[in-house]
């Protein structure tokens, strides 16, 4: 029963949002129809992870099709959340192949995270396959973790990947296709030094090596691949056009000789690819039909098409977007590796660093990066990415699955006196009554802990509102309990407190600080996003959290 139950939470809250179930509130759901889970939140919240992650990975038309058969009411009472919608593509005949291609030079980041939701996003609407292409051509910039840590960061986003290529698997095809273009005389093998090329490129003129024979480049090509040059001194060129107004454009490397030892291959291979030559390659080898990157590719795809024209190969659909700069995030991987070697960041997943992983890790939901991503669009005009409305956004989505607890800094001890036993009754959630209360039965005289800031802020003979609990008029340290009744006209200020049972508890910030203080002693054994009421929103783990946001 409990499970036939969270599949339709789940389904529910999928049909919600344009199929991407979160998990937060479905858990809440859960919580209140069920009591009895609630004393194992982190084996109810992996159960729902499951069927989320299954429900996720459903195209959008079979998720409509199980709310059709199996939960109609879904359809008639539920209110559809309004979701901004992607573009059309163009030059869609069918089903479409589309692909994300990062680096192995770490896991993913948010920046990444936007090429594989577009194309994600494209692929449930069209149908097709989205390939998951590693582009490890360059074996100074690989961070061996970053091949398996990748497809789990794209699985987290509730990315589908239909199938995985690495291209240093593909160097033989490579080499077949270079050769082809060798032989129709569209590339050749130069051995200027580097700024003797670009000098001539600059000026449209061209290199004393481009005139060489059809025999004489295929000769030297294959020594490229024996290894019989040095690293510099031979590439493999491409024809383009001197004259080109864009100097970019003009004849272009293809292939670089490489005496490095690569993460997957060795030494196996001398010849490397550069990444226009492969991308072009493997875009038609798997079928492309449409592509989507950054408008920083637009110089790239122009490089690109060359391949495409030479071979008469059908050219995909190019979409460029304008560039998102992220603001305060640590992103670059270079950066991020040396911090990680000198014990700077914790790893990976140092929530002061703007990777997927560390996002998860501060609680973030993957359906608010989805939603981002998607209500920016395919726009071409650059922008600058808003923590601010991320945050909103994230806060919408996880709110109502988030459980309210108290937790108190720099703390002072306080000592109530009622002439009656005291009960605090402080709901789990307020908008959810169903999830049940904290229940405190605390006497008639007992210590309790403010904040400090909080406490002092009152005279001697001020009244103040303990949360949840009763009216107290300060007197030193104690708290005096006062009957008088609290109305909108004559409100209170109100603190929040923790019992004299409370453990120690940090809390660790993106800036780098970190937060001590008492975590009431319910708190103590929930996992997940929690809100410590006056606080903020936080990832709790067992023995500590991570903060989100006030």
């Amino acid at each position: 029963m409990l499970d036939d139950e969270i599949r339709k939470q789940v389904i529910r809250n999928a049909y919600q949002h344009n199929g991407r179930a979160d998990p937060g509130p479905v858990i809440g759901k859960i919580m209140g129809l069920f009591p009895e889970v609630r004393s194992d939140p982190s084996g109810l919240a992996r159960k729902v992870a499951e069927v989320a992650s299954k429900v996720n990975s459903m195209p959008q038309q079979l998720l409509e099709e199980v709310v059709r058969n199996e939960f109609p009411e879904f359809m008639v009472r539920e209110k559809r959340v309004q979701e901004h919608r992607l573009p059309d593509l163009e030059g869609v005949a069918g089903n479409v192949v589309m692909r994300m291609a990062p680096s192995p030079s770490g896991p993913l980041h948010l920046g990444h995270s936007r090429m594989a939701i577009l194309n994600d996003e494209y692929v449930k609407r069209y149908g097709g396959r989205l390939i998951l292409r590693i582009e490890d051509t360059n074996p100074d910039n690989i961070d061996s973790f970053a091949y398996t840590q990748i497809p789990r960061d794209l699985q987290w986003l509730g990315v589908n990947v239909s199938e995985v290529v690495i291209q240093s698997d593909r160097f033989d095809l490579y080499y077949e296709e270079a050769r082809n273009l060798i032989k129709s005389g569209n590339a050749y093998v130069c051995h200027c030094k580097q700024q003797d090329f670009r000098d001539l490129k600059l000026k449209g003129l061209e290199c004393p090596h481009r005139s060489n024979t059809i025999p004489t480049n295929t000769s030297e090509f294959e020594e490229m691949i024996l290894g019989a040059f040095k690293p510099g001194s031979a590439t493999l060129v491409i024809k383009t056009d001197l004259n080109h107004p864009n100097p970019s454009i003009r004849d272009w490397i293809a292939f670089r000789v490489v005496d490095a030892n690569h993460p997957r291959t060795g030494k196996k291979y001398h010849a490397y690819p550069m990444m226009n030559f492969s991308v072009a390659v493997d875009d038609h080898y798997l079928g492309l039909t449409h592509v989507i990157r950054g408008k920083d590719h637009l110089n790239n795809t122009e490089k690109q098409k060359y391949i495409f024209h030479y071979n008469k190969w059908k050219i995909p659909v190019y979409y460029h977007y304008g560039l998102i700069t992220i603001p305060e995030t640590i992103l670059k991987t270079s950066i991020i590796k040396k911090g990680i070697a000198e014990g700077k960041y914790s790893g990976w997943d140092d929530i002061r660093l703007g990777t997927l992983l560390a996002l998860k890790r501060r609680g973030y939901s993957p359906a608010v990066i989805r939603r981002y991503w998607v209500e920016s669009g395919l726009r071409e005009i650059d922008a600058e990415f808003s923590w601010e409305i991320f945050n909103a956004m994230n806060k919408e989505i996880i709110d109502s699955g988030a459980m309210r607890f108290w937790f108190v800094r720099d703390p002072v001890r306080v000592t109530v006196k009622s002439p009656k036993p005291l009960q605090s009754r402080a709901p789990y959630h307020p908008g959810h009554t169903e999830l049940g209360y904290r229940k405190y039965d605390l006497g008639t005289e007992f210590n309790i802990f403010v904040q400090k800031e909080d406490w002092d802020k009152f005279g001697d003979g001020d009244v103040l509102r303990l949360k949840d609990l009763c009216v107290v008029v300060k007197n030193g340290n104690v708290g005096n309990f006062d009957d008088r009744e609290v109305t909108k006209d004559h409100p209170l200020k109100i603190i929040h407190w923790c019992p004299q049972d409370s453990e120690r508890f940090s809390v660790f910030k993106p800036d780098g600080g970190v937060d001590t203080g008492l975590l009431e002693p319910l708190a103590l054994d929930y996992d997940g996003i929690a809100q410590f009421e006056r606080y903020g929103y936080v990832n709790k783990t067992a023995d500590e959290a991570f903060f989100l946001y006030r």
